[in-house]
């Protein structure tokens, strides 16, 4: 949208290339109608007579520009404040990570190459710990690209060794289960002892407690 597109196309054009111009100028003629349209009558005036969006956002920016100390700020919060999630893929973090270092780049943000390296590690999950001990103590000077590519070995590492990690502990997990089964059953299978008291047998109440020690029971045959 930012970029003017082309008017004409070659004779030679496939079928398929035709049919991408047409949705194309399609596309940027409902933008423009968009924009206009979000506009107060003088400002319609003014830009109605630019045919194409890119001409309108151009003069609209060299007549209303945003202050770069605004846009440094925001491409500055958002590199700080950008985490990746756990079970993403590191490449595509580091490609994200890379563009807003470059966008801070060319915004003059002024922060060194080790700046940009310790807020992409901060950036990692927990399960990166161990690669960022690693590469703090070894005192690795390494370039963006080249962290990314090491991260994504690391990641590939990670998948490698996951499974066998996981079923160890699955393994664990029924070995105790087993044994807590055996201590059930041999648990239930403790024998109970049965009294067998004659039918005309007078048997006395239990005292309360405190009553028995030293004292005749209550009904105790004499």
């Amino acid at each position: 949208m930012d970029k003017p597109l082309p008017q004409t196309l070659p004779d030679r054009s496939s079928s398929e290339e035709r049919e991408t111009f047409e949705r194309c100028h399609a596309d940027h003629r409902k933008v423009r109608s968009i924009i206009l349209a979000s506009m107060s009558n003088d400002l319609q005036k003014q830009y109605d007579r630019l045919d194409d969006v890119a001409s309108i956002l151009q003069c609209m920016k060299e007549v209303y520009p945003i202050p770069d100390r605004h846009t440094r700020y925001v491409a500055t919060k958002e590199f700080f404040k950008a985490k990746m999630t756990e079970g993403s893929l590191v490449q595509e973090h580091g490609v994200k990570m890379l563009s807003l270092v470059e966008k801070l780049e060319d915004l003059k943000a002024g922060l060194k190459n080790d700046t940009y390296i310790d807020v992409i590690l901060q950036s990692l999950p927990p399960s990166y710990d161990p690669f960022i001990v690693n590469f703090n103590m070894n005192g690795l000077e390494k370039s963006i690209n080249e962290l990314i590519n090491m991260l994504v070995q690391y990641e590939g590492t990670i998948k490698k060794f996951a499974p066998s990690v996981l079923i160890g502990e699955a393994s664990t997990s029924e070995a105790k289960g087993k044994r807590a089964g055996r201590w059930k059953r041999k648990k239930g299978k403790a024998k109970m002892k049965i009294v067998v008291v004659a039918k005309d047998t007078k048997i006395a109440p239990i005292a309360p407690m405190g009553m028995g020690k030293g004292k005749k029971r209550m009904g105790t045959q004499q």
